[in-house]
């Protein structure tokens, strides 16, 4: 094949698995993301009537509770992602965020039904939670690995790029369902619609991935371990030999969670019920700083392509340190001083978010790579990002102190702060090991 046709052939296959991978974790965040910016909604519906602030407390407990499978699911999919190879995991979660999305969107309220809609409710979100805890480290794990070493920041921000691009599909819904509806209406049958586009959105999402190519350098590594050339390590040894790795990835970790959650999920509940804004105002403003984020995130991208990963992932604790606490004020004081100050965050929330799957990704092995991404990350979410919500609204109320998450988003930035200083920059680090001397394709023509 001469060098023309391998480069188009390789410019094509990148695009799909960029298309796969992207498009496809957009589908599946904007599914999760519903639940999210329908909270009040949802508490209204699926629990008890009477204290709206208990069954909003309830609503964000379900959200919480989901994220308790998805260190669990890590292990899971990890062990299959690093066995069966990153496609055939990044399918079945395809398959089963989308089917358990649309069967939300089946379930009887409270008023009919009683006690059995908010448990039907939470195992449709712990089914959520499973499926999430394999879809973003797969997504990232395939991009990562089939991008050219000068170009890998770049791409793999497209991850979190298309899962802040699902959040702000899910906005946009919102609000259109939100000016559109009757209040009655929306309660009644309205909010039921994000959740059953689930289903054809993620037949398009399902068809778009069944086209893609498996990573390169799992390929190898596939065939490597059948030739016996190399072992093939259980899902707890390679743990175990990588613990210290996964240890710094953790407290990276934790700001991202918290951030991530607060910024983006919890933050039209905040304006709505701290601030008093209006459901609509709310959503709208999300929207704004949604916009703007998918925006910044490839560009964060291009600068550690350039300045490495550490420097920026560094630059993001100190800002959130220093500037948390001030945004939040400036948020406070409403108008378009609300949207700057959300905007401000989402920046701040860039420099981490952009640069966090590029991080991840090369700091493991490929034999145990999607297990120490997939562990690590959702341990950290499922302690910190999906009680973000319920912690957030809880120290509001047991302090009386509407800037209270702001003091909870700066200690998550200290504890991250101090995991960056133990870790190694990884931006010119291989990912493939010395022993294991392959070439991706992609990375081919991109030394050419």
């Amino acid at each position: 094949m001469t060098a023309i046709a391998l480069e188009a052939k390789t410019k094509k296959g990148m695009k799909q698995i960029l298309g796969g991978s992207a498009f496809g974790n957009m589908i599946e965040w904007f599914d999760y993301a519903s639940y999210g910016y329908l909270a009040t909604i949802i508490a209204s519906v699926f629990f008890a009537p009477g204290d709206k602030t208990a069954a909003l407390l309830s609503t964000f407990a379900i959200f919480a509770l989901s994220f308790l499978v998805r260190p669990i699911g890590g292990l899971v999919w990890g062990h299959y992602g690093d066995r069966l190879g990153r496609k055939k995991i990044l399918v079945l979660t395809m398959c089963l965020m989308s089917f358990s999305t649309f069967l939300i969107g089946l379930i009887p309220s409270y008023e009919r039904i009683g006690i059995l809609a908010p448990i039907l409710l939470l195992s449709c979100r712990m089914v959520q939670g499973f499926s999430a805890s394999g879809e973003y480290a797969g997504a990232s794990l395939m991009i990562a690995e089939h991008a050219p070493k000068k170009k890998r920041g770049l791409l793999v921000s497209m991850v979190p790029a298309s899962t802040a691009a699902g959040m702000l599909l899910g906005a946009i819904v919102t609000s259109l369902l939100e000016s559109m509806l009757t209040d009655s209406a929306l309660h009644s049958w309205g909010w039921r619609i994000p959740f059953l586009l689930s289903l054809p959105l993620g037949l398009i999402g399902l068809s778009i991935r069944l086209k893609m190519e498996d990573s390169p350098l799992f390929k190898e590594l596939e065939s490597k371990t059948e030739q016996s050339l190399v072992p093939q390590l259980g899902v707890m040894e390679g743990i175990r030999k990588n613990r210290k790795n996964i240890f710094i990835a953790f407290g990276v970790i934790c700001l991202n969670a918290v951030g991530f959650y607060i910024i983006l999920s919890y933050m039209p509940t905040y304006l709505s019920t701290v601030l008093k804004f209006a459901p609509l105002h709310s959503t709208l403003t999300t929207i704004f700083t949604l916009f703007s984020y998918v925006i910044m995130l490839p560009l964060v991208g291009m600068l550690t392509d350039k300045m490495g990963r550490k420097p920026v992932l560094i630059a993001a604790c100190i800002l959130f340190i220093v500037f948390t606490y001030p945004i939040f004020a400036l948020m406070s004081m409403g108008g378009a001083f609300t949207i700057l100050a959300m905007i401000l965050l989402g920046a701040i929330l860039a420099c981490n978010d952009g640069v966090l799957a590029t991080f991840l990704s090369e700091m493991f092995p490929t034999e145990v790579r999607y297990s120490g991404f997939a562990l690590s990350f959702n341990t950290g979410n499922a302690i910190f990002g999906g009680t973000a919500s319920y912690v957030a609204t809880f120290l509001i109320a047991s302090t009386g102190n509407g800037f209270a998450p702001a003091f909870y988003l700066m200690a998550a930035a200290v504890i991250a702060l101090f995991a960056l200083i133990k870790s190694a920059e990884t931006a010119n680090v291989s990912m493939i090991k010395e022993e294991e001397p392959v070439i991706a394709p992609f990375q081919e023509v991109a030394n050419k």
